[in-house]
């Protein structure tokens, strides 16, 4: 496909398959220059080292599949955003507003370097327009679109797993900040009144006499 090029999905008139490629984070939000595209990409990576890291621990914890299948859908996501500013960059020649097609493995090279590539997107969902009230501050009376950022199946993975852990796997947090609660409880408690433990300790270890 050529840049910006769209094609309907399903014989959907909100629905289409187009080309664009953004500089940054998900559903087009960028940050600025090479430094920041590079500081994007290196958190990416640091994001799925740890991901990485904390799925394993979950993993040992014997946790619901569906609370795995979350963060595994975050992890997915967040490597699939990685491969494209990797080495998109390498092995494509530029893509532009003026047509033609990309190149693949260009014989000059790619349009940049290692992590500083361009994330693909590629669905558009314009399902409606509209025009805010009058009497609304600020954005009264001017038009909208929904749904107007292009987005990819990576943003979709960790947009889902964000959600899905939100809405059904908020206990598992607070049973966490329950336990935490309670430890800090017994440790102040200890501060609080260190003859008292001290007391219990040496009760708990004196010998027990019987009588004969």
């Amino acid at each position: 496909m050529e840049y910006d090029q769209s094609i309907p999905l399903l014989g959907l008139d909100w629905a289409y398959l187009r080309f664009v490629e953004n500089n940054g984070m998900a559903f087009g939000i960028s940050l600025g220059g090479d430094y920041g595209k590079l500081a994007l990409s290196l958190f990416r990576i640091l994001a799925v080292i740890f991901l990485f890291y904390f799925i394993i621990r979950l993993v040992k914890l014997n946790l619901s599949m569906g609370f795995l299948a979350s963060f595994s859908l975050i992890l997915a996501g967040a490597l699939g955003n990685i491969i494209d500013s990797a080495f998109y960059g390498i092995i494509f020649s530029a893509s532009n507003y003026h047509g033609g097609l990309a190149t693949l493995f260009p014989v000059e090279g790619g349009y940049s370097s290692f992590l500083h590539g361009k994330v693909v997107d590629m669905f558009y969902l314009p399902m409606f327009r509209g025009r805010y009230p009058e009497w609304m501050p600020l954005i009264g009376g001017n038009s909208y679109l929904f749904f107007r950022p292009i987005f990819n199946i990576a943003d979709s993975a960790i947009t889902l797993g964000v959600l899905s852990i939100i809405l059904f796997y908020r206990r598992f947090f607070a049973a966490i900040d329950e336990r935490s609660v309670e430890e800090k409880q017994v440790f102040q408690s200890a501060v609080d009144n260190p003859n008292s433990t001290s007391d219990n300790e040496s009760q708990n270890s004196e010998p027990q006499q019987t009588e004969e």
